[in-house]
Order: structure tokens, then C-alpha cells, then sequence
């Protein structure tokens, strides 16, 4: 089965590989010491300190695989590769709500990178989606759970 690609900016792909290198390299290295000092303790059938190390271990393997698969499968968006002016990955967008009369503005990103109340939208979200591929001055139509939302596009910047 074919992994799916995560998009992301360039930032973003770097960021998770300093994290990466940090996990694989320091982290590692302090989990492994901490391992190495609950086992001094003595019997390890009843020794809360191993048995915690243990699991810092495994979580801390698991992130670096998840890590891992988002760097293999990253999909790297410049923002040359959109159309000049088109609303893609990278674009801040300033909107107004046509139902509510209220303006807002949002960064378009890749999944991982997407944080809501930081007005950081999911290409992969509703509201993501509705809006990539357009202009300034264009009005889309948002399907949501809630029932079709109408927003003009105020503003497009890179």
C-alpha cells in the first residue's frame, strides 16, 4: 500500500529533522542513562523507576518512527509551484464571512503544520480546500458539517 505524502512547507521539513537528529541523538542518549540508573536500583520486578524509563523509551522510539515516516513521505510546497496569485500552501488569506459580515485572515498549510486557534488552516480541512486555487476578489462557497459558508476574498499575500 502506498504511503500517502504529507505537504509541508520547507520550514516545516526542517524543523521536524532538527527534532529528529535532537530525539535520535541527545534524547536517546538521557533515556538510555536513565535506563542504565533505575537498573542500579536493584530488583527491577518491583522498580517504578526502570519500569517509567522503559516507557519514556517507547514512546520516544515511537515519535522518531512517526518522525521518520513524515520526512520519507514529506512533500515539500514551494511557492513558486502555484499559479501567480492562486491561493495555495504558504498563502495568508484575509476573508470576509458574507453571512456574518466579519473579516478574518488565515495561513493556508500542510496537515502538519495546521493549528486552528492560530488561524492556520489545513489544506487538507473544509475551509482549506474551498479556498485553494483562488484569487483575490472571488467568492467560494465552503461545504462544512454545519451547512454552506460564503466567503469573498479580500486579500491574497505569499
Amino acid at each position: 500500500m502506498a504511503e500517502s505524502k504529507y505537504k509541508m512547507s520547507r520550514e516545516r521539513y526542517e524543523e521536524l529533522q532538527k527534532e529528529l537528529e535532537y530525539m535520535q541523538t541527545v534524547r536517546e542518549k538521557e533515556v538510555s542513562e536513565q535506563i542504565k540508573e533505575a537498573r542500579s536500583y536493584g530488583d527491577l520486578s518491583e522498580n517504578s523507576e526502570y519500569d517509567e524509563a522503559k516507557e519514556e523509551q517507547g514512546k520516544l522510539y515511537s515519535k522518531i518512527a512517526e518522525y521518520k515516516n513524515l520526512l520519507e513521505n514529506a512533500e515539500i510546497v514551494e511557492k513558486s509551484a502555484r499559479g501567480e496569485g492562486l491561493i495555495g500552501i504558504g498563502s495568508k488569506v484575509r476573508v470576509l464571512d458574507l453571512e456574518f459580515n466579519e473579516e478574518d485572515e488565515y495561513q493556508i498549510v500542510g496537515s502538519q503544520e495546521a493549528n486552528p486557534t492560530s488561524k492556520r488552516i489545513s489544506d487538507d480541512s473544509p475551509f482549506g480546500r474551498g479556498l485553494i486555487g483562488h484569487r483575490t476578489g472571488e467568492t467560494v462557497i465552503v461545504e462544512a458539517p454545519a451547512g454552506d459558508l460564503k466567503f469573498q476574498i479580500l486579500d491574497v499575500t505569499f
